[in-house]
């Protein structure tokens, strides 16, 4: 089943209890259904919450309310009942907000285009802190809480590690020959995983940011989202249209799981009870897979082919694709403390990527009661 939308999505996001789901478009506009197996998912609203693109959308409130970040530099809590909106904070970065993620009860933080990672206090509706050590787009970030650091990529082709007890970046990789989209900590804690323009997942060690521990090659075309499956396993979508299952330490590409279209995958997310996998592309179409059947489909030994190759063999074993689904689980992997960050310095920047504005990424995660005290 599938849903579509008359404008490309840029994020989708679950509830983390019912069976909704968000996405947001390049309009401005922000969209729920409600889906059911075997049906087709019931479009519940349609609202215009931004005056330009919608790049980011998040379920916070234990599902209450509906959090959205946009080019309009403006973030926006929305009721998930009605779609009206419940505060908005204008003017919230100096440029497009890209990214959004939940970090406390009573903090968010969002990221923008000129690579400004801002924190903010719901309680006092205010900013309590900066970061500033990216040249280009926030790409992707995660939280980690038992250390209270958010991870984050950019377009200038770094990773870096942000302290929030000492306000200060704690560490931050070289520049590596790509840009940096997505990122997932995987084993334990142990690794970061990151995907790039050229296909590579580059893998930095926790404490050694510097540079990559490993390169794995085996995807074709720019790895754009990382979702995580478990502490071994993770599961990418591809600018070829194809999601695959991932096995990181032994690097391995097990299966193709779907091909969601011949475009480039946007988002991916699972339903709160992972049951289902959700994904929107450049096709205008949200599609719910169920895990089930794709972890059931056959493996292959090594890099699988991409699509030419396999749409070939494995074309007829990818499944049809269910609706809309519900809450984006990030299990992001718990980090060790700060006595593991021994990359203490942030490297210095000779000279930035070409940016890949306007792209809205999914976030890790929501936090119950976000606008308490809104």
């Amino acid at each position: 089943m599938e849903a579509l939308h008359e404008e490309m999505p840029f994020d989708l996001d679950f509830h983390p209890s019912a069976p909704l789901v968000a996405t947001s478009l390049i309009t401005g506009e922000l969209h729920l259904f409600r889906y059911a197996d075997a049906l087709q998912p019931e479009r519940l609203f349609a609202a215009k919450a931004h005056k330009e693109s919608c790049r980011a959308v998040r379920f916070v409130d234990s599902g209450t309310v509906i959090l959205t970040g946009s080019a309009d530099s403006s973030i926006l809590a929305s009721d998930v009942e009605t779609g009206k909106a419940i505060a908005r904070l204008e003017d919230a970065h100096d440029n497009a907000i890209n990214r959004l993620i939940c970090l406390t009860e009573t903090t968010v933080a969002s990221g923008d285009d000129e690579g400004c990672i801002k924190v903010w206090d719901t309680r006092k509706r205010s900013c309590c802190n900066t970061f500033h050590c990216h040249e280009d787009y926030i790409s992707d970030m995660t939280y980690v809480a038992s250390s209270n650091q958010i991870l984050a990529t950019s377009g200038d082709g770094t990773l870096s590690v942000n302290n929030l007890r000492g306000s200060r970046v704690k560490a931050q990789s070289e520049f590596s020959e790509d840009e940096l989209l997505s990122l997932v900590v995987m084993k334990n804690g142990q690794k970061v995983v990151c995907g790039t323009p050229s296909g590579a997942l580059l893998l930095y060690s926790w404490g050694h940011f510097k540079d990559c521990s490993d390169r794995f090659l085996g995807h074709s075309q720019s790895v754009d989202t990382l979702l995580k499956l478990d502490e071994e396993t993770l599961i990418s979508g591809a600018a070829d249209g194809v999601i695959r299952l991932v096995s990181i330490l032994p690097n391995q590409i097990k299966q193709p799981l779907a091909e969601h279209s011949e475009y480039p995958i946007e988002a991916l997310g699972f339903s709160h009870d992972r049951k289902y996998l959700g994904s929107i592309s450049h096709d205008k179409i949200l599609k719910l897979w169920d895990m089930e059947e794709l972890l059931g489909g056959p493996q292959l030994d090594g890099h699988d082919e991409l699509p030419e190759a396999a749409a070939a063999a494995d074309h007829d074993e990818l499944p049809e694709a269910s609706v809309a689904i519900d809450h984006k689980e990030v299990a992001e992997a718990d980090s060790d403390d700060d006595g593991m960050d021994v990359d203490m310095e942030p490297s210095s920047s000779t000279a930035s990527k070409s940016k890949k504005k306007g792209k809205g990424k999914r976030s890790n995660g929501f936090q119950p009661d976000f606008f308490a005290d809104l």
